[in-house]
């Protein structure tokens, strides 16, 4: 991102610059959960650890160019293509950021119990130090984010509101590990966009670009 030619970029506070990058702005675009969800393919693909399979504890949606594919922890994910307003809120977010983004991972958190455990966005197709724009918007649910080598390193925990946006870029995805914890008295539910580019596919008419 060029913070420098870009206004809207001065807007976002900045939450960590040690090991990658990351900004927040608590209320970024007017949306509700449900304007949201018309026109999604939810998906509640299994995952597998240490020989045991599960289901995902969230479901799940993959937009974006159509034919684009997407793959972590044994799940391939092809996208049909863009819905209007996840394509309407893409195209806001590459003006204000000043960056591209050809796809969108959709996790629906259907109560506090749904949650995604420690991990980073560091698959190959993402290429290094990938910018992610994380757009939040239903229940208020804790973002949490810990060093994967320094133990000494405090963890990190940010209240993610609806409507908020949170950019993580540089090397974030390298040294640190984020997650969704469980919030078991929460009842309502939470929907995360996360727009990412990715920097090598194949669309549907079988040509690499």
């Amino acid at each position: 991102m060029n913070t420098k030619s870009v206004p809207f970029l001065s807007q976002l506070v900045p939450i960590h610059s040690h090991d990658g990058k990351m900004f927040y702005i608590d209320q970024y675009i007017p949306y509700h959960l449900d304007d949201l969800t018309d026109g999604l393919i939810w998906r509640n693909d299994s995952i597998s650890f240490w020989g045991k399979t599960y289901s995902q504890p969230r479901l799940t949606a993959w937009h974006g160019d159509p034919g684009i594919e997407y793959k972590y922890s044994n799940i391939k994910m092809v996208a049909p293509g863009w819905t209007p307003l996840l394509k309407s809120i893409r195209d806001q977010l590459e003006r204000d950021l000043n960056i591209s983004f050809n796809s969108v991972l959709v996790n629906l958190y259907r109560d506090g119990f749904d949650h995604m455990s420690y991990h980073a966005d560091d698959e190959k197709s993402l290429g290094l130090n990938p910018t992610i724009a994380s757009l939040s918007f239903g229940a208020s649910r804790n973002f949490l984010l810990k060093h994967r080598f320094k133990k000494e390193e405090k963890t990190i925990s940010l209240k993610l509101e609806s409507q908020s946006l949170l950019v993580m870029q540089d090397e974030l995805q390298h040294f640190w590990l984020h997650k969704i914890a469980k919030s078991p008295n929460e009842k309502s539910a939470r929907l995360n966009l996360t727009y990412r580019e990715i920097k090598s596919h194949t669309s549907i008419k079988g040509k690499t670009k």
